[in-house]
């Protein structure tokens, strides 16, 4: 088993990657780095410099705090010749990822963008429905409560944190996996609260008869739901991909739990073959999106 630290100890490295790393086959974790969070048990370190120097023997560094202080993590861990998985989204700016990818193929090891959405439970099986049908139209709703999900994290409204996208850009991991044919952003409105650098929610059109409505703002049951109409019926998938709707039959179930899991699979099958996985499509969208969109100011926001 290969050995693995966790870098940014926060709400999601607790929630998912502490748990996948524990019933993985592949790897362990071996080591945290965070200013502040630990996990009990796991050897804890607050310098990263520190660490890559103490421990050549962890080859895998997980890093999972917000995307703005991300790339010079990512770029130590590469040029220490360490094998580095990105959280989504993988950086603040496109740029950046570029550049981690140039980095990682120069050092010869694995820098993976994941997607967590990508591995819920129905979209492959989405995928593969839709390959033998045209696609006439879809809407993404992906609604859900930033207190829940994000208690506290002003990071989220600040520059570089993508504000609404945060989850957004989970729904277009999903769109652009499962679609048979590119799309691209061709309009999009986006609620700024009067108090914050990034939007609260966004309403995007896209080629194809494609739309989205993302907002953080919804209380109670959430919703991550894609509706797809083709020329064969309706397909939908439900909660966050992990169910699938078709000829009025589903299959999956509402759990995320798997997700992760499988994204650590994913990391040591590239290890092993000596690949790197960096697709960007879904970032893409977020920056035609900021790009294109139409400022509204709203109400301000407050934790």
């Amino acid at each position: 088993m290969r050995a693995v630290a966790l870098v940014g100890i926060g709400k999601i490295a607790r929630d998912q990657h502490v748990p996948a790393l524990a019933a993985s086959p592949d790897f362990t974790l071996a080591a945290t780095v965070s200013r502040s969070g630990t996990v009990e048990g796991v050897e804890a370190w607050t310098d990263f410099d520190a660490f890559l120097s103490a421990r050549p023997d962890v080859t895998v560094i997980s890093l999972t705090m917000p995307p703005q202080p991300r790339y010079p993590y990512a770029e130590k861990a590469l040029r220490a010749g360490r094998h580095v998985m990105l959280e989504k989204p993988p950086g603040q700016t496109l740029a950046e990822v570029h550049a981690l990818e140039r980095l990682a193929a120069e050092q010869g090891v694995t820098l993976y963008a994941t997607w967590h959405s990508r591995m819920a439970r129905a979209v492959a099986a989405t995928k593969a429905a839709l390959a033998g049908r045209t696609v006439t139209g879809a809407h993404i709703t992906w609604r859900e409560d930033v207190r829940k999900w994000h208690p506290g994290q002003d990071w989220v409204f600040e520059p570089g944190g993508m504000g609404v996208f945060d989850p957004g850009i989970n729904a277009l991991s999903v769109l652009t996996e499962i679609l048979p044919m590119p799309v691209h952003v061709t309009a999009a409105t986006l609620e700024f609260p009067e108090n914050r650098d990034t939007p609260i929610a966004a309403q995007i059109s896209f080629s194809g008869g494609i739309t989205a409505d993302f907002d953080w703002r919804q209380e109670g049951p959430q919703t991550w739901d894609i509706d797809i109409e083709t020329d064969q019926g309706p397909v939908a998938l439900r909660h966050g991909g992990n169910q699938l709707v078709l000829d009025g039959q589903a299959t999956g179930d509402a759990s995320i739990m798997g997700e992760y899991p499988a994204l650590y699979a994913r990391m040591a099958g590239l290890i092993r073959t000596g690949q790197s996985e960096v697709d960007l499509s879904p970032m893409v969208h977020v920056a035609d999106a900021l790009t294109l969109g139409r400022r509204v100011t709203v109400a301000g926001f407050a934790f």
